[in-house]
């Protein structure tokens, strides 16, 4: 991988074949977070969703998306740009759509990015203060807040290579964990593969699994959002799409799997019911040892890293690509002489994040209960219905010329995935108050306000119709390849 500094690039383009898949795979699995994600995400899903039949989940979400990317790709070799799933919507359905379709998205990413940043700030004040050092965790989370923007500032592939070496690290702990579990013969009830049997994946309960689960493949569409930095775009970006699908899927299947073993399949759902928040450490301990639960913690903070600088990355090319476009400030749409970079988008995303986070630690609010529990649930809700929205984009899309491409590509697959993704946002909304954490009225408005963001960016775009008839017409156009 280069790490090394772009050579002068105009400055509303951003820095050409600067990254190939491994970079681009790199972003999407660390915007995932695995170690996150089967260490936090799954304890849950064990104890109040299908228990055994988590394993089989992951592969059902991993079906979805590979079904949904299907479709994604065909119409990325047509429409490619900064703006991902905005340029997918405006495109497909129309620019009004397209401009509510990139509200949600600015929802979606700026929630999971301001959840993190509360998350990361707990983990880091506990390793602290058990060496002494007891600040509260807001200082941390500034802290990363600033390493984050630094990191965004510079060339894109600067970041892909510090993602790179985060995403390695937590993956080999885990990895280290399932290996030892297989070598120690599983648990109580040796090895089975009932967690992949529909009567155990179908039990009672799947519908929870699934909305933790789902919320461990945002990020998803980073894909598409480095097109036009990727190195050979109509190749790398097909290909990393589907390794990325592939390798969360298959990691967290396989992870998910080791651990059902470990505490057997009868026995898993009352285990994590009474270890929530040590399921893993615990087996780590009495399978490789103390320090493995040591590090698991370290690794969680520097996951948790990753998953930061991967959203805020995406985060920079939509608000570049809205301001390339005209949709906010022209200056948004900059980018660094040198680095190739979206740094004014950079600099206005990092300032956003300071004053939400501000807000929650001006009014004491806890970071892991509320920051990280609320934040998350919306931007799972968010990005299921930005997702929905773009599988009927590509159905539009290819409606009346499939350009080449066969039926099932242009229609089969999209109508799928727009099936399985409404089933989805019905299965969130029944269960906010597990996906969040508590039931209140702040909870129960996450769907109106994710309506509410969506028409706000229509009504926008209807505004720019009647009062810049010429800068409404150019939304979207100029990514078109």
């Amino acid at each position: 991988m280069q790490t090394g500094e772009s050579t002068p690039v105009p400055s509303d383009k951003l820095a050409r074949n600067s990254i190939g898949i491994a970079h681009i795979v790199f972003f999407v699995v660390a915007a995932a977070a695995p170690l996150t994600a089967v260490v936090g995400a799954t304890p849950p899903a064990f104890a109040f969703g299908n228990g055994p039949g988590v394993p089989g989940a992951f592969v059902l979400a991993g079906l979805l998306y590979l079904v949904f990317s299907v479709g994604f790709t065909t119409m990325g070799r047509h429409v490619r740009g900064a703006g991902a799933f905005y340029t997918y919507i405006a495109n497909g359905i129309g620019k009004p759509a397209g401009v509510g379709g990139a509200f949600m998205a600015l929802l979606t990413y700026s929630s999971v990015q301001i959840a993190v940043y509360g998350m990361i700030g707990v983990f880091t004040q506990t390793a602290f203060a058990a060496l002494g050092v007891d600040l509260p965790w807001w200082v941390w989370s500034f802290s990363f807040l600033l390493i984050v923007h630094f990191s965004g500032q510079r060339n894109i592939a600067f970041s892909g290579a510090i993602l790179g070496i985060c995403m390695l690290a937590e993956m080999v702990i885990l990895l280290m964990l399932d290996i030892g579990i297989v070598l120690h013969g599983g648990g109580p009830q040796g090895f089975s593969v009932t967690s992949f049997a529909p009567e155990t994946v179908f039990s009672p309960g799947i519908g929870v699994s699934l909305v933790f689960v789902v919320g461990s493949f945002i990020g998803f569409e980073a894909t598409a959002i480095f097109g036009e930095e990727a190195h050979r775009p109509e190749i790398t970006i097909p290909r990393a799409t589907y390794v990325s699908v592939l390798l969360i899927a298959i990691f967290y299947a396989f992870s998910t799997w080791a651990i059902v073993q470990y505490y057997g399949p009868d026995n898993i759902r009352t285990v994590a019911s009474g270890a929530l928040n040590t399921l893993f450490f615990d087996a780590a301990t009495k399978v490789l040892g103390p320090w493995a639960a040591h590090a698991m913690n370290i690794l969680l903070i520097t996951s948790l890293f990753a998953c930061i600088l991967s959203f805020h990355n995406t985060l920079n090319r939509y608000f570049f690509a809205l301001g390339r476009e005209g949709l906010a400030f022209k200056v948004l749409g900059k980018v660094h002489e040198i680095h190739g970079s979206p740094y004014v988008a950079g600099m206005l995303q990092s300032s956003i994040a300071a004053i939400v986070l501000a807000a929650f630690a001006l009014t004491g609010q806890d970071p892991f209960t509320v920051v990280f529990s609320y934040m998350s649930a919306l931007a799972v809700l968010s990005i299921l219905s930005t997702q929905a929205l773009v599988s009927i984009a590509i159905l539009m899309f290819f409606h009346n010329n499939r350009r080449g491409h066969g039926v099932l590509r242009t229609a089969v697959a999209p109508a799928i995935a727009l099936l399985a993704l409404a089933g989805a946002i019905v299965l969130v909304i029944s269960n906010l108050d597990l996906l969040a954490g508590s039931s209140n009225i702040v909870v129960d408005s996450f769907p109106f306000i994710v309506v509410a963001v969506g028409i706000l960016g229509v009504l926008y775009a209807l505004s720019i119709r009647k009062t810049s008839p010429a800068r409404y017409a150019a939304l979207g156009e100029i990514f078109e390849a």
